[in-house]
C-alpha cells in the first residue's frame, strides 16, 4: 500500500509504499479516529498482536493512512468500519504532527488529522487489526496513561491530552 508524502503544511509531494516510509521516516499524511459513546466516554482499542509497530498497546478507536487519491475523510470512515464494524458520522477536530522511533528500526512521522464522533451500536472488530477493546472515562484514561504510560501507543499519548482540551471546548461553546 502507498502512502502519501507531505511537507509541514500538509501538501503533497510524493507517494512511497508504506514500509518504506517508516524505514526512511518520511512525513506522510495519516488520521487518527477518536470515538466517544452518549455517556462520553472514550472508545480504546488494543492492537493485534501482528501488527508491525505498537502491538498490543491500547490506543484510540482507529487509525490509518489515506491512500493516494483518496479523501482523508472518507479514508478515515472507511476504514473506521472495516477495523471496528462501525458507521457513524465523525468531523474533523484538529492535526497535529509528531514523530517517534520504535525498537524495530521504523520511525512514525505524521501528518495527522484527528476526528471525533460518538457512536452506541454494536462494535465488530476486525480480529486481524483489534485484539480488544473498552470504553473508559477521559479521567481514567488521563490516570492509566500517566501510571503505565507503556500500556499506550506513542500517538495516542501524545494526541489524548489535544482531544481532551477539543471536547471542552466544544461542551463551552
Amino acid at each position: 500500500m502507498d502512502v502519501i508524502l507531505v511537507d509541514e503544511r500538509d501538501v503533497q509531494v510524493g507517494t512511497m509504499e508504506k514500509l518504506e516510509v517508516h524505514q526512511k521516516a518520511l512525513l506522510h499524511r495519516a488520521f487518527s479516529i477518536f470515538i466517544f459513546n452518549s455517556k462520553g466516554e472514550m472508545l480504546l482499542q488494543q492492537r493485534a498482536a501482528n501488527k508491525y509497530h505498537s502491538a498490543g498497546l491500547w490506543t484510540n478507536a482507529c487509525c490509518s493512512h489515506p491512500q493516494p487519491g483518496e479523501d482523508t475523510l472518507a479514508a478515515a470512515q472507511l476504514r473506521l468500519e472495516m477495523e471496528m464494524g462501525i458507521v457513524t458520522p465523525i468531523q474533523k477536530a484538529f492535526e497535529f504532527t509528531y514523530r517517534t522511533s520504535f525498537d524495530n528500526g521504523l520511525t512514525e512521522y505524521e501528518f495527522d488529522h484527528v476526528f471525533v464522533g460518538e457512536y452506541d451500536g454494536q462494535i465488530v472488530p476486525n480480529q486481524d487489526e483489534v485484539s480488544d477493546y473498552c470504553f473508559k472515562s477521559m479521567k481514567d484514561i488521563r490516570e492509566s496513561i500517566q501510571s503505565h504510560p507503556q500500556k499506550y501507543s506513542e500517538w495516542f499519548k501524545i494526541a489524548f491530552p489535544q482531544v481532551e482540551l477539543y471536547r471542552k471546548m466544544q461542551s463551552n461553546s
